[in-house]
This record gives structure tokens, sequence and C-alpha cells, in this order.
């Protein structure tokens, strides 16, 4: 994941601190930097590039085509400069690229100025048309500038160059709060509270200015799914002009990776980026009916992506459908080729949603469909976002794209997601932390980190977990909340070792089972490890003996044949013999020290250790002194 840091300073105030020391705190709370680096705006950062001034221009004395300049750059002296351009002429206010700098075309490589002879005459410099900075496509001349800019002024600031510090972050799967800059500014701001004497305070975006114009258009929305769906909502928006997005809004998804697309794009892409909410848009005009249906579809339904694959869907895939059940989009995955917004789109219905993690990953995979939305989700998007962040993104469009809401704001949420409440105990918490934390600094760090601690009495307290934290679920991981911002680095090293004396089992199970495998090994036989999960058709069609209510079943995204853990070691052996005999190696003689696994009277899971021998073919070859022996069993 690609942070920026002037993104992140739009809402938290981080003082004086270098990005070197930012990515230091962000690593010491769990948001590990695993790389920075220094970006620009434009290629290069127009370094080189100066404000100068035509102060005389005529016919270069060798080529017709070609004119001689004296160009003022706030130098001492005035630079000759041979240029080719139709359209210099004296008094111009020009962008000059000077000796020595390296510019950075629009299209092409990179390639630096020297000074040189062009026609017997001598050249300091050059002056720049737009597509040889790389600030435009155009080539029709020089860039002119307005009389009003001053000289020697660097091209930099001319064009607002930005420069920037992005931290690339290894997430953790368990950190479903920290997936954009809102959440990584949120626990930013904590750690500045709590140990460098800030504020803790975090601007998030003002979204009171939501309007809709309820006579409008509006769609009607159907959940049919709410376990895989346990949030859908959604808005209209008309009069939309699909263009290009402005200069700030395509450097913030530069810096973080993301190519800009058009404005309608880009504002769902910024909104994902700032707040962690994946939004989508849909064409209004393609949306057949005028409702959302959100549902499974029958199992080897095809659907056409915005990739132009067709996949073939599962019947656990959740969809959302027009009011023909045409599927659309794979929620929270990948949209649809036929719904999209194209140049020619002037409404749309932009959707918000909270999509089941299990669900959107099982999809994910299966159809190995990793998109930026997905990882989101998967990871554990926060429910009682989905509202704000569209009413974010309309804001947007409204300034961005002139679009007008119309309609009421659907808002499917039939049962609300509360903040999870967790008791924990003072003693718990030193326990696992292995200091003694005062109770005070335990709530300021709470408090910080909007976690508010409540029903607090002299042994324990409970604290109320936000709905974007998913992994928080036990008092342990409270602890690892509080112990990531009071910090690792203030727990003290013990200077005691402790040791205890213990006795193993007799006998040894390693050492028995090597004594096994070494006598096994010098009679002839092979060592295999197969792996624990089996097809369970193996014991509907053909070994019957074992139950189905004794399977331990699997959710295996990555294969769906393989579906339960073993219940006997039968088949693993079968399928090495099968594997040989498929390679002509009939002769074969085979064991395994493995487990089985079954599901006892009681339904808990068991496990039980075996050890297996498969021989087949010849358990003898012929020989000058014995006769051939086959195997039997």
């Amino acid at each position: 994941m690609n942070i920026s840091l002037n993104w992140l300073q739009q809402y938290v105030d981080t003082g004086e601190l270098t990005p070197e020391k930012i990515g230091e705190i962000l690593t010491d709370i769990g948001l590990e930097v695993e790389g920075m680096e220094q970006t620009e705006s434009l290629p290069g950062g127009l370094r080189g590039l100066v404000v100068g001034h035509v102060v005389e221009c005529g016919k270069h004395p060798g080529a017709d085509r070609l004119s001689l300049t004296k160009v003022d750059v706030g130098g001492e002296e005035l630079l000759q400069i041979v240029c080719g351009a139709p359209n210099v002429a004296q008094g111009q206010k020009v962008i000059v690229a000077t000796v020595g700098t390296e510019l950075h075309p629009t299209d092409g490589d990179a390639f630096k100025i020297k000074k040189g002879k062009i026609r017997g005459e001598i050249s300091e410099g050059m002056i720049c048309a737009e597509d040889e900075i790389g600030v435009g496509t155009s080539h029709d001349g020089i860039m002119v500038l307005d009389n009003d800019a001053k000289v020697g002024t660097p091209a930099a600031e001319v064009f607002n160059v930005e420069t920037d510090t992005v931290y690339e972050i290894g997430l953790t799967p368990n950190r479903s709060d920290a997936t954009a800059h809102m959440g990584v500014a949120r626990d930013l701001a904590a750690a500045l509270k709590i140990n460098y004497g800030g504020t803790g305070e975090v601007e998030a975006p003002d979204v009171s200015n939501f309007r809709t114009d309820t006579s409008g258009p509006s769609v009607d929305v159907e959940v049919r799914d709410t376990d895989a769906c346990p949030r859908y909502s959604g808005v209209v928006l008309t009069n939309i002009t699909v263009g290009e997005s402005p200069e700030w809004l395509k450097n913030r998804l530069r810096a973080v990776g993301v190519r800009p697309i058009n404005n309608v794009v880009d504002v769902t892409n910024f909104v994902l980026h700032e707040l962690g909410q994946p939004l989508h848009a849909f064409d209004l005009e393609k949306i057949q009916g005028g409702k959302i249906i959100v549902e499974t579809l029958p199992d080897g339904t095809e659907f056409n992506a915005l990739d132009e694959q067709t996949y073939k869907l599962t019947d656990t895939d959740l969809m959302i459908c027009d009011g023909n059940d045409a599927p659309m989009c794979i929620g929270g995955v990948f949209g649809g080729i036929n719904s999209g917004v194209t140049d020619g789109t002037t409404s749309i219905f932009l959707e918000s949603a909270h999509f089941n993690a299990k669900s959107i990953r099982r999809t994910s995979f299966h159809h190995d469909l990793r998109t930026d939305a997905a990882k989101v989700f998967e990871k554990g998007s926060d429910p009682n976002l989905t509202t704000y962040a569209l009413k974010r993104a309309v804001l947007l469009l409204e300034e961005l794209a002139g679009a007008k809401a119309t309609g009421e704001l659907v808002d499917v949420y039939p049962n609300i997601i509360m903040p999870l409440d967790i008791r924990v105990s003072y003693r718990y918490v030193n326990r696992l932390i292995g200091v003694d934390i005062p109770q005070e600094k335990m709530f300021e760090i709470l408090h910080a980190l909007h976690m508010q601690p409540k029903e607090i009495n002299a042994d324990t307290f409970v604290v109320s977990v936000p709905t974007d934290k998913a992994d928080v679920t036990r008092p342990a991981d409270v602890v690892e909340e509080i112990l990531r911002i009071y910090g690792l680095n203030e727990v003290p090293i013990p200077d005691q070792i402790r040791a205890a004396l213990t006795y193993g089992e007799q006998p040894d199970p390693v050492r028995a089972r090597e004594v096994i495998s070494e006598m096994l090994v010098g009679s002839g036989f092979y060592e295999i490890m197969a792996q624990s999960l089996t097809e369970s058709r193996y014991f509907r069609e053909i070994f019957t003996a074992v139950p189905e209510a004794e399977f331990v079943h699997v959710n295996n995204t990555s294969s769906v044949t393989l579906d339960i853990l073993r219940p006997t070691m039968l088949f693993s052996g079968l399928e090495a013999i099968l594997h040989n005999a498929n390679r002509r190696r009939t002769d074969v003689k085979l064991f395994e020290l493995g487990r089985s696994y079954r599901t006892d009277a009681e339904g808990n899971p068991t496990e039980r250790s075996h050890l297996t021998l498969f021989v087949t073919g010849r358990e003898r070859a012929e020989s000058w002194r014995d006769a051939e022996q086959a195997s039997d069993f």
C-alpha cells in the first residue's frame, strides 16, 4: 500500500517532523514502512528550467528556418540560443532549459541539454515547447508565457510542481482500519498525541453541504442476500460532464500508483484511497428497469467484465444486477463491460456498499481478480462509512464534473452493526505487555484511538471498539492496540533469563518415527508426504464406510474439489501409486507417517496418527538367485 505524505498532511499536523521520522513512527505503530521514495508531479521536477526573456531575435545566418536569439534568464550575461520554433519572437517570456538540464519529454526518453554549435552558431540552452518538458502534448511551437512572468523564476514554481514523499507500507491482514490515508492519519495522530505532544486531531473532509433534489430520478435497490451484503447505499447523479481531472487530483492518484482516467472514475479512486471505502459508478441509462438487485446467480452464469474477459460465475458470487437480473458487476470485486462510465455518460448511479469479507475473498481468489476494492473488502471494511464516503464523492463530482444529486439517497441497512464491547482487566494488559502501564495512560491511548472505555471499575473496564477495526474482537487485540501506541521500544528487555529442566516423553515419539523411517527405507520403501486435504467424492462414491457426518469440511477457496480433511490415509497412497503407474513405474513400495481427521459424536474435530504401507507390482524382481515374486495383500 502506498501512502502520500502530502496527502496525509491534509488531515493531520505533523509539525516539524521529517519524512524519515514520520516513517519511523509509522513502523513503530504497526504500519511497517518497507520503502520511501521522493516523487514529483512532473518527471524531473523541471529542475534547470527557468523563465527567460527573449531580448533579441533574428534569422540564423546559416539556416533560413532557424532563429538566433539572445535570452535573459536572470544571470550576469545573456544566453545565445538557436531556436527552430516558427513562433519565437523578441519580447516573449519563455521557458528556457539551461546547459546541463535533463529534459523529460511527454513522449520519448530523457535527454540532457549541452552547449554546442548549430550551423556554426553557439547555442547555450534551449527554448522549450510544452511536450519537450513534459507539461503537455503540443509541439506547434515554443511555450509563450504571460508578460508578468518574472525572469529567472524556476519553471517548477510556474507550473506548481509538487514534490512528495511516498511510503510503501506492508499492511498486515489485521489492519482493516488503515487501508487508506484517513485510517493512517488517525493512527499517526494518536501516536503524535501520546508520544510527541500532538493534538491528536484529524481533520476529516466536511460533507455538511450534501444535498439532493428529491424530485429527480432515483433507483430502487433490493438486497436479496443481506449476509453477503449487510449494507448497500447509493445515489443518482445527473448533469455530469465526463472529462479530465484537475492536476491536484491527478497528482494525488499518481503519487499512490493509480493512473488517472477521467473525473468520474478518478473521484471514486480518490475516495477509495482517502477513506478506504470502495465506490462503483454505473451508467444510469444502462440500468434496465430502473432497479438494482443484489443477489447470487446460478452456477455457470456468464459475466462479461471490464477486462473484456468472460467469467463463469459460481452460485456464491455476489452480483449487482439490474431489474432484469442481468449481471452488471461482481459485487466489491470487478465491474462489467456493459454498465461502466464512458465519455458519453451524463447520469450515473453511484454505489457505496459494505460486503462480507469472506464472500469477497472467496470470489476474488476464485476468479483471480485481485483489485484494490477487493483487497479492502476482504480485510473488513467499515459498515458505517458507506453514506459518508458517498456524500464526499458527490460533493467532489459536483465540483469537478458539474454533477447534480437527485432522488433519495438509498441506504439498505436492515441489521445495524454496532461497535463491539470488550471487557479487559488491567492485570491482563500488564501481563501481556510485560510492563505496568498506569490506568490513566491506558485510557489516554484508547481515547486517542477513538476506542472509548466505559464500565470502569477497580479490576476491569469495557472498551467500545469502532466498526472500522474488524479484527479487534478479543482482549488480546485491545492489548495490541494499546501497545502499538505505547511503543514496543518502551518495554524494557529483562536482565534475567530463567530456565527450567524438563523431561521428555518416553519413548520419544520423534525418535520412534526416525527409527521406523530408517528401517523401512533400509527395506526398500520410499516415504511420501501427502497433503491432508482430499476430495469428499471419494467417500461418497467409492469408500462409503466413512459416514458423511464424520467429515471435517474445509472452505478451500483455491481448490473447490479438495473440500475435506482426509478421514483415512488410504487415498493418499492410492493417488501416489496412480501417479507412478501413469509414468510406467509399477513396482512401488511406499510408506507415510501422517494423520487422519474425523468429527466425533459431539461435533468436535479429532485427529489420529498413522503409519501406512503401500506395496504394488513386484515385491522382488527376478534375478540369477531369486525368482520373481509378486506382492499381494
